[in-house]
């Protein structure tokens, strides 16, 4: 539902809701937030909830260190797992200097005005995650252990698949806060889960994939299990993707997928940095179906970006590099930069990779390239992007660089 912030005070008011939290990302796509008590709304709408930004890591605002969060009242939801009672709610806010121009590292931000610039040329897209992530025990101190929940495979089922009951959970919570999952299942490592969502626009589809770490968090605590979406927890087993659902109208038609990837194609290893900002990340590309090659083809799941079979509003690129580590605003707002300069330029798609990539050796064809395989090296290619320059504010590909 989209609130006017009249409607948001008086929905806290008689929902006897407590305490808002007034949210936002760091550079790297961690959510962040100070929760204030329901009665400072007004103040909030009117004038922003201050904070010491020279804390936060990326934002580098050693000097004059005040900003002011702004919430958005469109965004108001209720965090169902905590107390009935003094409830708790959620706004994502924007970010913005003490004379209300908006800070440059504020990456919602970023893709907002991404999404608009798109809407400019005609174009509207739409983004789906599959997210995945592990399930470990706790110790008796209730700290993490590598011990997984379960010893269950690909889509196995009950009583092998532990985790059955702990996504239902998370769906339903989803459900509960307007969040839309299509679909769950138990993925291929041990204790490692997958939840799918329904396409949405940039800006919503990037705070759902916010949200949903958060739920799945805070479901997990309460099973007294220990969520974990680094990109390679186990390192003898299948790492943790955020494989990106990518689709656009074009002026209200629906634009053949094939559209947009030489663009994404053509700037993806620049770009991959910030698909795939941990070390960590670099030791899931080229295994378990996670790419290596700069390529695409038809349903084939060893390939950079993947064709899947679907009719009508369904049909979608499917990009299979980047992982949960990565921040879904900066990822969204490059992705769509790239697809419009592709579309732009007319840039001529290459021949799909018809083979599996994944037993390719030196034999694979030369026309290949490969993404970064070191986060040393797609730094390096980040910085020497001009591509990257104009649509990465120097303060984030400061942070990122150097992290």
């Amino acid at each position: 539902m989209n609130y006017t912030p009249d409607e948001v005070i008086q929905y806290v008011q008689e929902a006897d809701v407590k305490f808002v939290r007034m949210a936002f990302c760091d550079i790297y796509g961690k959510q962040r937030n100070v929760a204030i008590m329901a009665r400072e709304l007004p103040r909030a709408f009117a004038h922003g909830i201050a904070f010491d930004a020279s804390a936060v890591r990326g934002f580098g605002m050693d000097v004059r260190s005040d900003l002011f969060l702004r919430p958005n009242a469109s965004t108001l939801k209720e965090l169902p797992w905590r107390p009935q009672h003094g409830r708790v709610a959620h706004m994502f806010c924007d970010i913005v200097h003490p004379d209300g121009t908006p800070f440059e590292a504020d990456t919602r931000q970023l893709l907002r005005r991404a999404a608009e610039r798109a809407a400019e040329e005609g174009y509207e897209f739409r983004f789906g995650t599959e997210m995945e992530f592990y399930l470990f025990k706790q110790d008796e101190r209730g700290e993490p252990t590598r011990e997984p929940f379960d010893r269950a495979g690909y889509m196995d089922v009950a009583p092998e698949d532990k985790g059955e009951n702990v996504r239902r959970d998370i769906c339903l919570t989803l459900e509960r806060m307007g969040i839309l999952p299509e679909s769950s299942h138990h993925e291929s490592g041990p204790g490692q889960n997958e939840i799918d969502f329904r396409y949405a626009d940039p800006v919503s589809a990037a705070d759902n994939a916010i949200l949903f770490r958060s739920v799945v968090k805070a479901i997990a605590a309460q099973n007294g299990l220990w969520a974990d979406f680094s990109p390679r927890p186990l390192p003898e087993h299948d790492g943790n993707g955020m494989h990106i659902n990518i689709s656009a109208l074009c002026r209200g038609q629906e634009l053949p997928p094939l559209d947009l990837l030489p663009g994404l194609l053509n700037r993806i290893r620049e770009m991959t940095l910030f698909l795939n900002p941990a070390e960590d990340s670099y030791a899931r590309l080229g295994r378990d179906k996670a790419p290596a090659y700069i390529s695409w083809s038809e349903e084939n799941r060893s390939q950079l970006v993947r064709l899947p079979a679907a009719d009508g509003e369904f049909r979608r690129l499917e990009l299979r590099s980047p992982d949960s580590s990565a921040n879904p605003y900066l990822a969204f707002h490059l992705i769509i930069q790239a697809c419009l300069e592709g579309i732009g330029k007319g840039l001529a798609l290459d021949l799909p990779a018809r083979l599996n990539l994944q037993r390719a050796d030196a034999e694979t064809p030369k026309r290949l390239r490969r993404l970064p395989a070191t986060l040393t090296e797609a730094a390096s290619a980040a910085l020497g992007s001009e591509f990257i320059r104009e649509n990465v504010p120097a303060q984030i590909l400061k942070g990122y660089s150097a992290s």
